[in-house]
């Protein structure tokens, strides 16, 4: 149902709500031309959040998908439910603010973000159940939930008579905590499929910060305070850069090609990823990621050079 990747869309908060100032605040146009990019690579869905700016992204993703000429239904859309300081009660009552800002596209995957609610996952599994039964939205999905917190969503959704899609987690060559803690092995068993975030380690494994240590300095955000980003963490990645370009000199590609090719593909049909963009050129680059086929040997090269770190 879902491109292999998905466009990220934190980065169109436009500077506000927690977190927001970690992006520059696009405009209209930059936006608008990150989204046509991401479609015209073959990207058909986007991954937003009721927290990434209060809302703004929501909005200024639906502005653009207008903009563009793209009716409700052309495009799949998941966003993500804010629990923190919330009860499951939220869920119902602000899911219409939710389409509204959404401008009306249908909600085709809707997230619990995390579980700090005040709630129980029951009751917030229950509450997103009778989302899909009322029609609101069409499939439910959990974020930064443990193997257990997976296990108990899926029964309940299972007795339902419905599926837990899938479960939003960081994951890439960098940081791959998920397959030692449960989750990827919980996802595989169960039929559902994990969502990784951050699968560029933050930017890390394009290799662009390796080249220039002084580059992280006139970033946004709070990566530059970091120690993965500090000339000792650089140095002890390095090893992961370097085998990233042996690999892309085959293709003619990119570092960030490369290393979402691994995360798409190494992991067979379990792992789909949402890389964010806040250049059109990294947009084209996402999808191009589509199109590089890595052989059995370079993932398992990838995977042995990789196995050490976590970023």
């Amino acid at each position: 149902m879902v491109s292999p990747i998905g466009l990220g869309c934190w980065q169109f908060s436009r500077g506000r709500g927690l977190g927001g100032h970690y992006w520059p605040n696009l405009g209209e146009e930059e936006i608008t031309g990150i989204v046509e990019a991401s479609l015209e690579g073959g990207i058909n869905w986007f991954d937003t959040a009721e927290s990434y700016g209060g809302g703004e992204s929501e909005k200024s993703l639906a502005q653009a998908l207008k903009r563009l000429g793209k009716a409700p239904g052309d495009i799949i859309i998941a966003t993500k439910w804010r629990p923190v300081f919330r009860t499951a009660k939220s869920i119902s009552k602000t899911i219409d603010q939710r389409l509204e800002i959404l401008a009306n596209y249908a909600i085709d995957l809707y997230q619990i973000h995390n579980p700090l609610s005040f709630s129980s996952i029951e009751s917030q599994i229950k509450s997103m159940a009778e989302l899909v039964k009322n029609h609101k939205i069409r499939y439910v999905g959990v974020s930064n939930f443990s193997a257990k917190q997976m296990r108990i969503s899926h029964s309940l959704l299972q007795n339902e008579g419905m599926p837990l899609v899938s479960n939003q987690v960081r994951y890439s060559l960098l940081d791959r905590k998920i397959e030692q803690n449960g989750i990827l092995e919980t996802a595989r068993e169960l039929g559902i499929s994990i969502i990784a975030y951050s699968p560029l380690a933050q930017g890390l494994l394009s290799g662009k910060f390796h080249g220039d240590q002084k580059l992280i300095q006139s970033k946004s955000g709070y990566r530059k305070y970091l120690g993965a980003f500090r000339p000792k963490g650089l140095e002890q990645t390095r090893p992961v850069i370097t085998a990233l370009q042996e690999v892309a000199q085959k293709y003619n590609g990119s570092l960030s090609e490369v290393a979402l090719s691994w995360v798409i593909q190494s992991r067979g049909e379990t792992v789909v990823a949402i890389p964010g963009a806040t250049h059109i050129n990294q947009a084209a680059e996402n999808a191009e990621s589509m199109k590089i086929q890595l052989t059995k040997d370079e993932l398992e090269y990838l995977d042995k050079v990789s196995s050490a770190y976590t970023a």
